[in-house]
């Protein structure tokens, strides 16, 4: 969803009804999305004839990280990292908790360092390089 609103961005506010179609993923999905988005305002509103949803912010202030914890919660590959302290009683001697935290720590830097922008130009640069002869 944010990813097609990204890409219509200028075409103004969106019916859920396009993105559903588009997308070709239900509308009635879409629908348990927004509240999400809209209560952490990332989405614009517009009720009656031409409503619909626009991003809040440009496509380049949006991270994944931003939208993938909001959306699925909790992005520890653990549970015993899902809070700050770590209330496991085997975290003092666990021998892996190492390479958790440093795999959590890729991840979340990744994905915080990824825009919708750069998915949007990251496909954009793909259909430019495709050559047919």
């Amino acid at each position: 969803m944010i990813l097609d609103l990204a890409e219509h961005k200028d075409q103004g506010f969106i019916a859920l009804k396009d993105i559903a179609e588009r997308q070709e993923i239900s509308k009635k999905y879409l629908e348990q999305i927004v509240p999400l988005l809209n209560n952490s305002n990332m989405l614009k509103t517009n009720r009656g004839y031409q409503g619909g949803y626009m991003l809040a912010r440009s496509p380049d202030k949006y991270t994944v990280w931003d939208i993938l914890s909001l959306t699925e919660g909790s992005m520890t590959l653990v549970s015993c990292l899902d809070t700050p302290d770590n209330t496991c009683p085997r975290s003092e001697y666990c021998m892996t908790l190492p390479v958790w935290k440093g795999l959590n720590k890729v991840i979340s830097d990744y994905l915080k360092s990824v825009t919708i922008q750069d998915i949007l130009d990251q496909y954009k640069n793909r259909e430019i390089n495709v050559y047919i002869i």
